[in-house]
C-alpha cells in the first residue's frame, strides 16, 4: 500500500495560485500567492517552484490567471492578448519539457472552449485536469517501480537519490520519491542516503525534508560520498527523477546525475530514472539535442548571500547534465517500464496507453 506524502507544494484555493516557497526551506514553510501571470513567471524563473511536473502544473494554472486578467482587460480580444502571457510562460524555463506540453495542452483547451460557458472556468478544469493527472501518474510509477526493486529484493535495501523529485516537485507523491515511497511502505528498502545536491541544495534542503516528514529513514551525503557509498555495497539502486527525456532514452536531469550513472555503472549498482510520458521530447533524437540552461555565478560562489568563493573568480554553472541510455537500467513512466532503453523501446512505451 502507498504512503500518502506529508507535503504539497501547489494549491489552487480561494481562487488564487498558492506555492510553497521552496527557496526558504526547510527553515520557513512561507505560501506565496499569485495575483498575475507575471508573478507565476517569476516564480518559475526563481525557483519558487521547481521539478518538472511541478512547474508544468503551475504554468497550467499561470494560463487561467493571465485569462482572466486579459478578459477584464478586452472582453473580445482576450485571445490574442493572451498569447504574450504563454510566451513569457514558456521562456521562464528552458529545459522542462513537461513546461511545453502543459502550455500545449491549456492551448488545445482554450481552442475547445464552449462559447456558452464561462472560459476561466474552463481553463481552470483543465488545470485541474493536469495537477490531478500527474499525481496519479506518480502513483502509477512508484507501484512500477517498487515492483521492479521487488526483483532485485535480495540485495542491499539501501537506494541514493539526487535533488529532489517528491511532492514538492510534482503535483504530489513523487516520481523518483514516489517510488522510494512504495518500496519503503512494501519493506523493500530500509534506508534512503540523499545527495545534498549543490548548488541549490535541493538534496539537503527539501528531499532529506520531505523523507523525515514521512518517517522514512534518510541519511544526508555530500555529492562526493556516492562512490564510496556504492563501494560499501550500501545502495543497490540510484533512483532519480527527470527533465526531458529524448527518443533514444538519453536523460536531462539536475547537474550531479551523469556522474551518478557512471558510478553506478562502475560498481554494478542499478540506475531507475522515474519521469511521466509528459517529460519525454520525442522530436530530440538524443541528448546533445537538448538545451541545458546555465545560472549565474551567485549560486555557486555564495550561500544564502554569504560568499565563499574569491572575488571576481570564474563560474561554469549548467542546471543540469545528460544521463546517456546505455548507463540506464530501467526508465519508470506511468505507461510501463522500459529497460535498457532503446530508441524503439522508447518509442514502443510511448504508444502504450496510460496504466492509471
Amino acid at each position: 500500500m502507498s504512503q500518502a506524502p506529508a507535503v504539497s507544494a501547489i494549491e489552487w484555493r480561494d481562487d488564487t495560485l498558492w506555492l510553497l516557497d521552496q527557496r526558504l526551506l526547510p527553515l520557513q514553510e512561507v505560501w506565496l500567492s499569485h495575483a498575475d501571470v507575471q508573478a507565476v513567471v517569476k516564480s518559475i524563473r526563481d525557483m519558487v517552484v521547481r521539478g518538472a511536473p511541478a512547474i508544468g502544473i503551475t504554468a497550467a494554472y499561470g494560463v487561467v490567471i493571465a485569462a482572466r486578467h486579459r478578459i477584464a482587460q478586452s472582453p473580445t480580444g482576450w485571445r490574442q492578448l493572451l498569447q504574450a502571457d504563454f510566451a513569457d510562460l514558456a521562456e521562464s524555463r528552458p529545459t522542462a519539457v513537461n513546461l511545453f506540453w502543459a502550455l500545449d495542452q491549456m492551448k488545445i483547451a482554450l481552442d475547445k472552449l464552449d462559447p456558452a460557458a464561462d472560459p476561466v472556468a474552463q481553463l481552470l478544469q483543465e488545470a485541474k485536469h493536469i495537477h490531478e493527472m500527474d499525481l496519479a501518474a506518480n502513483h502509477t510509477m512508484g507501484h512500477l517501480g517498487a515492483n521492479l526493486i521487488r526483483q532485485y529484493s535480495a540485495q542491499a535495501k539501501g537506494v541514493i537519490t539526487h535533488c529532489n523529485t517528491g511532492s514538492l516537485a510534482t503535483g504530489g507523491y513523487g516520481t523518483a520519491l514516489g517510488v522510494i515511497r512504495s518500496a519503503y511502505a512494501a519493506g523493500l528498502i530500509d534506508q534512503v542516503y540523499a545527495d545534498e545536491t549543490r548548488p541549490w541544495w535541493q538534496g539537503s534542503r527539501l528531499t532529506a525534508w520531505e523523507l523525515q516528514k514521512d518517517g522514512i529513514p534518510v541519511t544526508l551525503n555530500a555529492d562526493s560520498v556516492a562512490a564510496t557509498l556504492m563501494k560499501q555495497g550500501k545502495v543497490s539502486w540510484v533512483i532519480v527523477g527527470a527533465d526531458r527525456i529524448t527518443a533514444n532514452g538519453d536523460v536531462a536531469n539536475k547537474i550531479g546525475t551523469y556522474s551518478l550513472a557512471v558510478l553506478a555503472k562502475h560498481h554494478g549498482v542499478r540506475f531507475m530514472v522515474v519521469a511521466p510520458t509528459t517529460t519525454f521530447d520525442p522530436n530530440l533524437p538524443h541528448g546533445s539535442a537538448i538545451p541545458i540552461e546555465e545560472r549565474g555565478p551567485e549560486e555557486v560562489v555564495a550561500v544564502k548571500g554569504q560568499q565563499i568563493a574569491p572575488p571576481g573568480i570564474a563560474v561554469y554553472n549548467p542546471v543540469f547534465d545528460v544521463t546517456p541510455a546505455e548507463l540506464i537500467d530501467a526508465i519508470v513512466t506511468e505507461r510501463g517500464v522500459v529497460e535498457h532503453p532503446t530508441t524503439e523501446g522508447v518509442a514502443a512505451l510511448l504508444a502504450q496507453a496510460p496504466l492509471h
